[in-house]
């Protein structure tokens, strides 16, 4: 009647927790002991939830549950939540702790959902029971003090406070009960043998073991035990050796003997006759390493074994008779694993520069790693080194196994720009076994080279008369640096107390070396001039080379023939020539003198009869200018005759001049009376004229012995293999035609006047007034084009 009062009590307490859902939905949670009466009230749904009594109703208010019965109810009148049928925890939720039951109260118009969750509380309904009624145990009057025995647990249905907590052993002078806890509401009881049995004394005892839980008033179960005392076998097995040990190499084959156990029994027939087994306690995985015969006592390899793994294994070997009560004595063997030689070295990079700048110093750090060797002993000792001819090398850390990679010589980028550096990792064990780690070092770029032109110097032939502001020629440089350092500008260089004034009239493309002439150059007023380029990178600092350019203008055909004689007083080229009239045929009537200030073939001039009176009578030499008489004079002949000479050059675009001869045909002393008068005046004449021509054949002959001179401390420099068979007709007529011969590099040139050598060859874009000399000693190669200036 207590026991039910306080129950009743119990069902009229509860809580709850009430959270708003966003206005249209709410929780409550109530809890309740189980076997509680049908009807009993949980808890008011209206009053906590805050609805109106009367809604319910008009709403249709309904509990939804997801059990197949259900196990409450509400009230539709007042909102009261009651029991409907008896509910017992163990059934609804067997072990689970806690036991919730969750409900949905459902309101239509509009529709609202309240979630109910009910907690059903435990009671104290169930006692422990055990399995049997009665449990029989044989105890050899052997068995030693503090033997224990696994008795079979109790149950009780109930959780937490109300499960099986104490085990109580009826009373008696040679057994006592402990309990071993495992966990989730389970102790397991041992019977523990406190003194020697004597089956003379007492051969049999009844033992009452209770199982209690912890109700207040407490329930309880028991189950008898009857001990049988067996007056046999009373001698344990007795092993030869108070320890085993043993030693074994891993990776030994399955089969292989590690040690033999034995043991001995002084009792006769199946109580002397002993198995071997593994001890309880034995990991199964050990058992899966090693076997053990149960006859012999021989322990062998089953597994793998991995010194890695486990240094040495302890194994509880038992001994037992085969009495009826069987006598078990236990002892341990130690296998300690000697190890072998079976793990390669590891290499681990623990810290890695990817790049490395190519001025570092010796003994700059790249990379540091660590080496390590599962094995032990001499087997676990690595060496590590480079075998690479590259510029690194191993520096040991005073930390063991920990090296640290560091460049040994001076680096290069322009060399090689990256390594790949692999380290060799080897234990000293037999076999030997070796691991290999290869780290790609990327050199950087620093600023340590200057840029370098392509050519030193720079030779470029211009025409004269170029388009100013158009690009002449290019020079090149280039600079085994890279990036930045690479960068390069061009810039000309301008002495700041030097001369400027040729290489002022030039201007450079600062980013392509492009080379443009601000001027129009003329070949009569400078043939050649020389300048520096300066090449300078990007580079912090930044370095520079220069070149030396040298110029040389090309000769156009931009100068007519002037004509030297005859010419009037007024400056016109006109004359007049008095001729006897019996002169005979090859009489040299006047020679015509023309001058060109071009060179080659430009001012190579040739004469011919552009208008005459009687092309019978006189003939013009197209070389040297010379008038003659192709025949003797008749009476026919007319008395004046009128001659007019055009001269021209040999340029692609030919340039000319005319100059007109008017010839009078006299008695022969009128000619010589005429020629007295006329002598005085003509030698004036010719010696103005021959004052010209002394001039520039001087200064033609000047610029041969200049060139002759050089070519010959050239010849002198190199070896020389020319003789006089590459220039077989060296025979040139005209007005000032002249020849001149000079080498370029491993070339020869020759400036020539009217005709051209034997076996030689215009060179392209000398406008015919270059030759090229065959070379004997390079018969494989093409000739290069070059052109030589003609000075007056």
């Amino acid at each position: 009647m207590e026991q039910r009062g306080r129950r009743e009590r119990r069902e009229r307490w509860c809580f709850f927790m009430l959270v708003l859902w966003s206005g249209a939905s709410a929780q409550i949670r109530y809890s309740i002991s189980e076997e509680v009466q049908d009807g009993t009230v949980v808890g008011n749904i209206a009053k906590d939830l805050g609805l109106d009594k009367s809604a319910l109703k008009d709403r249709g208010s309904r509990i939804v549950a997801g059990l197949t019965e259900a196990l409450f109810q509400v009230n539709q009148d007042d909102g009261v939540l009651y029991v409907k049928r008896r509910i017992d925890r163990e059934e609804v939720c067997e072990r689970s702790s806690p036991c919730v039951i969750n409900l949905k109260t459902v309101l239509e118009n509009p529709l609202e959902i309240h979630y109910v969750t009910v907690e059903i509380l435990d009671i104290n309904d169930h006692s422990p029971v055990f399995p049997e009624k009665e449990k029989r145990l044989e105890i050899s009057e052997s068995a030693v003090p503090g033997a224990r025995f696994q008795l079979q647990a109790a149950r009780d249905p109930d959780v937490g406070q109300f499960s099986v907590q104490q085990y109580k052993l009826s009373h008696n002078e040679y057994f006592r009960v402990e309990v071993k806890d495992r966990g989730e509401d389970r102790k397991v009881p041992f019977l523990v043998l406190q003194k020697q049995l004597d089956r003379e004394t007492a051969g049999k005892h009844r033992l009452r073991l209770t199982a209690a839980d912890g109700g207040k008033p407490a329930k309880s179960g028991s189950i008898d035990i009857i001990v049988d005392v067996l007056d046999i076998n009373d001698n344990s097995p007795v092993f030869t050796k108070e320890f085993y040990s043993a030693t074994l190499q891993e990776n030994v084959p399955a089969g292989t003997l590690v040690i033999q156990v034995n043991a001995t029994d002084l009792d006769l027939g199946a109580n002397g006759e002993i198995l071997y087994s593994f001890g309880d306690e034995v990991d199964l995985k050990l058992m899966d390493l090693f076997s053990l015969d149960p006859n012999t006592g021989e322990i062998k390899v089953a597994g793998g074994i991995d010194f890695e793994e486990s240094k040495s294994y302890e194994i509880d070997i038992q001994a037992s008779d085969k009495g009826h009560v069987p006598l078990t004595t236990d002892r341990s063997v130690r296998i300690t694993v000697i190890d072998v030689n079976d793990n390669a070295p590891e290499i681990e990079v623990t810290s890695f520069s990817s790049s490395i700048k190519e001025d570092s110093k010796i003994g700059t750090t790249v990379a540091l790693i660590s080496v390590s060797d599962l094995d032990s002993g001499i087997n676990g000792k690595v060496i590590c080194t480079i075998n690479q001819d590259v510029p690194f090398t191993l520096s040991p850390s005073l930390q063991d196994n920990m090296y640290a990679v560091v460049t040994k010589s001076p680096l290069d980028r322009e060399s090689v720009s990256q390594f790949e550096v692999t380290i060799v990792a080897k234990d000293s064990g037999d076999p030997q076994f070796s691991t290999e780690k290869t780290i790609n070092v990327v050199v950087s770029d620093v600023n340590d080279n200057s840029p370098e032109f392509s050519l030193s110097p720079y030779t470029f032939y211009i025409t004269e008369n170029n388009s100013p502001g158009a690009s002449v020629f290019s020079v090149k440089a280039s600079d085994q640096d890279e990036g930045d350092n690479a960068l390069i500008s061009y810039q000309i260089f301008r002495d700041a107390n030097g001369d400027n004034k040729l290489s002022s009239f030039l201007n450079i493309n600062p980013e392509t070396g492009d080379i443009m002439a601000l001027k129009s150059f003329d070949f009569e007023t400078l043939k050649t001039f020389q300048f520096q380029v300066v090449a300078s990178d990007s580079g912090s600092p930044s370095l520079s080379s220069n070149v030396t350019v040298k110029v040389f203008i090309l000769d156009q055909n931009d100068n007519a023939p002037v004509i030297l004689y005859p010419v009037s007083s007024n400056g016109s080229a006109e004359g007049v020539e008095e001729i006897p009239r019996n002169v005979n045929a090859g009489h040299l009537v006047t020679k015509v003198r023309a001058y060109d200030a071009d060179i080659g073939y430009n001012g190579w001039l040739l004469f011919s009869l552009q208008e005459v009176s009687e092309h019978s009578l006189f003939a013009l030499d197209r070389y040297t200018g010379q008038i003659r008489t192709l025949r003797s004079f008749t009476e026919t002949d007319e008395a004046e005759q009128k001659l007019i000479i055009l001269v021209k050059d040999n340029g692609n675009v030919s340039l000319s001049a005319t100059a007109t001869v008017l010839l009078k045909v006299v008695e022969p002393k009128e000619a010589f009376a005429a020629s007295d008068l006329q002598s005085s005046a003509k030698v004036e004449e010719d010696s103005h004229v021959t004052f010209y021509l002394m001039i520039t054949l001087g200064s033609v002959s000047l610029l041969f012995l200049i060139s002759m001179v050089v070519l010959i401390a050239m010849q002198c420099s190199k070896s020389t293999d020319y003789t006089s068979k590459y220039l077989q007709d060296a025979n040139y007529d005209g007005t000032l035609c002249h020849s001149i011969q000079y080498r370029s590099g491993d070339k020869r040139y020759m400036l020539v006047g009217p005709r051209m050598s034997i076996g030689s060859t215009i060179v392209p874009g000398s406008h015919a007034n270059t030759l090229v000399l065959p070379d004997r000693r390079r018969t494989s190669e093409e000739v290069r084009n070059a052109t030589s200036i003609f000075e007056k």
